[in-house]
């Protein structure tokens, strides 16, 4: 059976004046549609040299007016932002043919904020990422478990120390595009952008 499209309209009169307040009741909807990762978004840096990459990473909450996750600062995009700390970030929601781009500055998240999260995770989350030099290449996957091993033996029922190149980032958006499907590719683009007070909202050509 060929995909129907739900065809649902997106006015202006019904956006929220926030941004990041719009942000969370789509989220909310598309955790409540079945979406299996709602929270899901891709990630894409630049290099010093200009050359762009994107990956999936797990949106973990608004702080002080800005998108949270978190990573090994010595992976590929944090060597990417830490030369040039600027992000764009896309989530999709299939079940709600629903997207969201966000545009902004990036910057470290303070240690305390970051270790709270990582000691919040599951144990095994905590060895995993304290064992592994992300982005780094591999002899082959044993090595990886041989390495997990030992450090699970080394701590025993000790807390996992928080790595120091273990944070999280703090995306402080710029702009933000509310996407919504439409029938006949007739789709409606929502931005905001910032103002004197607050955002204003201007409506893009599909």
């Amino acid at each position: 059976m060929p995909h129907q499209r739900r065809d649902t309209p997106l006015h202006e009169g019904d956006l929220a004046a926030d941004p990041l307040a719009q942000l969370e009741r789509w989220l909310g909807e598309a955790a409540a549609a079945g979406q299996i990762e709602p929270t899901a978004m891709t990630l894409a840096t630049a290099a010093p040299d200009g050359r762009p990459s994107a990956r999936l990473v797990l949106f973990k909450g608004l702080h002080a007016g800005g998108l949270t996750f978190y990573t090994n600062y010595d992976s590929r995009k944090g060597a990417d932002l830490s030369a040039n700390p600027r992000a764009a970030l896309v989530f999709w929601w299939d079940t709600l043919e629903r997207s969201v781009r966000v545009e902004g500055g990036v910057e470290k998240l303070p240690p305390a904020m970051s270790g709270q999260y990582f000691h919040s995770r599951p144990r095994i989350s905590q060895l995993s990422a304290a064992v592994s030099r992300q982005s780094k290449p591999v002899a082959d996957r044993a090595v990886l478990e041989r390495r997990y091993a030992e450090l699970e033996k080394e701590l025993g029922s000790a807390q996992v120390p928080l790595p120091e190149n273990w944070g999280g980032f703090l995306v402080r958006p710029e702009r933000f595009e509310f996407w919504q499907g439409r029938r006949g590719r007739l789709h409606d683009r929502l931005v905001y952008l910032p103002a004197p007070r607050g955002w204003r909202l201007e409506r893009l050509e599909p």
